[in-house]
């Protein structure tokens, strides 16, 4: 079952400043770090909710070939997203890599930036000691870029795609 489902609850309104999140958005981006080769990708994130004050989200992604081609999958990522008060937002995300992050952030209309207060990871995780993300709307689009800080790397660019909504 996805993480992200509705289950024909009325929305919490504490959710309602990410109410421009909600339903599936289909994609696709460019990922690249100084110890990975540059590839593009193809990705869908569901953003969902149970009638409780926050969403549930699942990410999974996927290698796009030069024609567009799906290829293997790449990274899976699930969690919660809980508005706050006063436009803040706490987000709890784990990926099946044995790492997991607390980012702490701000809502402004439809854009959230938001940046790691914690993040955990296994022992055999690699080493990942920081991120930051952007999400917003571009007209009907919903975009975002990632900043990650790993391996011994400063915090750099990473991860940016543009998805368009394909169901509410």
């Amino acid at each position: 079952m996805d993480i992200a489902q509705n289950d024909g609850y009325e929305p919490h309104p504490a959710i309602s400043p990410l109410s421009f999140l909600l339903g599936r958005w289909e994609g696709a981006g460019v990922v690249g770090y100084p110890t990975i080769e540059s590839v593009n990708f193809g990705q869908e994130i569901s953003f969902g909710h149970n009638g409780k004050p926050f969403l549930t989200y699942s990410s999974r992604t996927w290698l796009l070939d030069a024609d567009g081609n799906i290829g293997r999958p790449l990274a899976v990522e699930v969690g919660f997203w809980r508005p706050q008060p006063d436009s803040r937002i706490e987000v709890l995300l784990t990926h099946p890599t044995g790492i997991t992050e607390i980012y702490l952030g701000e809502i402004s209309g439809t854009k959230i930036e938001m940046a790691t207060d914690a993040v955990m990871r296994t022992a055999t995780a690699k080493e990942v000691t920081a991120g930051k993300r952007l999400y917003g709307m571009i007209g009907a689009d919903l975009a975002y870029a990632f900043d990650l800080a790993a391996v011994g790397q400063p915090l750099q660019p990473h991860v940016s795609a543009q998805l368009k909504r394909v169901s509410n």
